[in-house]
């Protein structure tokens, strides 16, 4: 059984499904706070993340050209997280705050607007062509195992998805203690739940959205560089085309529900691959082309059926 079926459904679409869910998971997060504190749709998240990834490369680059050798993603993305919530703090700073007591629709278009203002500057400043983030052919690590005598599990697991998995594991235990422990996570929570009424018990609302930029941005940026991780590329318009199953997370998990957004993330990310997978043994259910049409799917009939998402999160 294992030779005909669970190598290739564990190897090929359960290992790829977990950490594209992993990345949508991370990114979905700066999606759900964004809306439970801000209350609006930030679409230029994406592009936080695809900047991330460029300048993640570019220190790359620079590690090579200075000390002769390529520091890992994971080291070259650390310069790379602070410049990026420093690029979302000012854009809140000179573009989100003077609509925070506008109508919605306002700073939702002015996120529309940033979106393509940041997408703009990375194809002029890195250009418009795809770039390979890390050079060469990642080999995966053979885990054997015996179960029972009976026959041998093989997991083909490349050290990317190992880091993608991990990384993303300790970033959420680091996140959920932070939520709870915390005193900022605590306010973070009382703003989400009423912003009013956290302001007049003496919480410091504007230092609570920093906060939440800064949780933002660096998860943006962790998911940008963990996709291009994945895919050894990035080029201008990753950002959008991961922005559509992120948001299809954060309101399958219930907006305003971090943990929420995680669940979901895990879910499209496992639906997007396993449409592909052959389950009727004459090719594959979907085409690998429609994956975001999966995402889209998801995406609309909880918005018909539980707009509230699985954790019972905000409606607007």
């Amino acid at each position: 059984m294992w030779d005909s079926f669970g190598f290739e459904f564990v190897n090929y679409y359960f290992v790829p499904g977990l950490v594209l869910g992993c990345i949508y998971a991370l990114g979905a997060i700066g999606i759900t706070l964004t809306f439970g504190i801000l209350r609006f749709a930030n679409f230029a998240h994406g592009e936080i993340m695809m900047t991330g990834a460029f300048l993640t490369w570019t220190f790359l680059e620079l590690s090579k050209l200075i000390f002769g050798f390529y520091f890992h993603p994971l080291i070259a993305c650390i310069p790379s997280i602070f410049i990026a919530i420093a690029i979302a703090l000012s854009v809140d700073r000179f573009f989100y705050k003077p609509f925070r007591d506008s109508p919605t629709i306002m700073i939702v278009m002015a996120s529309f607007g940033m979106m393509l203002i940041i997408r703009s500057l990375v194809q002029v400043i890195w250009g418009p062509n795809q770039i390979t983030f890390v050079k060469g052919i990642a080999k995966p690590n053979g885990i054997l195992r015996d179960l029972s005598g009976s026959f041998d599990m093989m997991l083909l697991v490349p050290s990317k998805h190992i880091f993608i998995i991990l990384g993303t594991v300790i970033i959420m235990l680091a996140f959920n203690y932070m939520l709870t422990k915390t005193r900022i996570g605590k306010a973070m929570r009382a703003v989400s739940d009423s912003p009013d009424l956290a302001k007049v018990t003496g919480i410091d609302v504007e230092q609570v959205i920093r906060a939440t930029w800064y949780v933002g941005g660096f998860c943006a940026v962790m998911a940008g560089v963990f996709m291009a991780m994945d895919t050894q590329f990035i080029m201008s318009t990753m950002g959008f085309r991961m922005l559509l199953p992120m948001f299809a997370a954060a309101i399958l998990g219930g907006i305003g529900r971090p943990f929420g957004a995680v669940l979901g993330g895990l879910v499209i990310g496992f639906a997007e691959e396993l449409s592909a997978y052959p389950w009727f043994g004459n090719g594959p259910l979907l085409s690998p082309g429609y994956k975001s049409g999966v995402a889209f799917s998801i995406l609309v009939l909880m918005l018909i059926f539980r707009p509230s998402g699985i954790l019972k999160g905000r409606v607007f």
